[in-house]
């Protein structure tokens, strides 16, 4: 039998893996004696990995995370508050299903970005589109869409998240557009997206820093009413690693 013509094909209709894995089938004599049924389902377990593998890759790519941190990796052993059922409970992604929130708050070095992250990439190992941004950057990249008229199509990009995470949340003065900005990518997220804060700043301080009593309460009414909560503590792990 002639397979080349079918290795054609198969790449034609953009099946790579799928024609990869039947050569290496050809190539492997000990596969050739399994069933046809059990042949054919080899292949399109190799094309479902394949299309697998290279989505992930895209989410891992277009969510710009900060640290290369995986759930895998996560210590709970080090000294900071950090409940180790409360983050595996959060790592089944329940929360990112129900659109529901993640406040990740405490000192400095304490590794409120290393877990947002790993956070993230779990979302991305689910399917769920993710994007990581400081908060002062995206704030910047708002004013700067305004400027150059991209910021209906910044707005639409946002509208695909399933996971907004902002970081180092509460850092610089607030302007009375930022305000505004702000109260609309939230009432966007609002019921259609899950946002993950990263803070120094507790969240009993927030309203203050937000300033405008008016903007504050329908900021915080979005964010923090049901929102998860895992409050650390303790030394900068950094300065630990550092000694050590």
């Amino acid at each position: 039998m002639l397979i080349q013509p079918t290795l054609d094909t198969l790449r034609v209709m953009k099946l790579h893996a799928m024609a990869d894995a039947l050569e290496q089938q050809m190539l492997n004599a000990s596969l050739q004696s399994l069933s046809y049924e059990e042949r054919i389902a080899m292949l399109v377990d190799a094309e479902r990995h394949a299309r697998e593998n290279r989505r992930l890759n895209r989410l891992l790519k277009g969510a710009h995370f900060k640290e290369a941190a995986t759930p895998e990796d996560v210590d709970y052993r080090a000294s900071r508050g950090l409940d180790r059922s409360q983050f595996q409970s959060l790592l089944n992604c329940d929360w990112i299903e129900r659109r529901q929130n993640l406040i990740v708050s405490g000192p400095t070095g304490v590794g409120k970005t290393w877990l947002s992250c790993a956070l993230g990439q779990q979302a991305t190992r689910r399917g769920y589109p993710v994007l990581y941004r400081r908060f002062s950057r995206l704030l910047e990249e708002v004013e700067i869409s305004r400027a150059d008229g991209s910021l209906p199509k910044l707005r639409l990009m946002m509208t695909k998240l399933r996971l907004l995470i902002l970081d180092d949340w509460g850092i610089g003065e607030l302007t009375a557009r930022n305000r505004q900005d702000l109260l609309e990518i939230i009432d966007d997220c609002s019921g259609a997206c899950s946002v993950a804060i990263a803070a120094q700043l507790p969240v009993s301080a927030w309203h203050d820093y937000l300033a405008e009593p008016t903007v504050a309460d329908a900021i915080l009414d979005r964010l923090v009413h049901s929102a998860h909560r895992l409050e650390l503590c303790g030394d900068s792990m950094r300065k630990s690693k550092s000694a050590r």
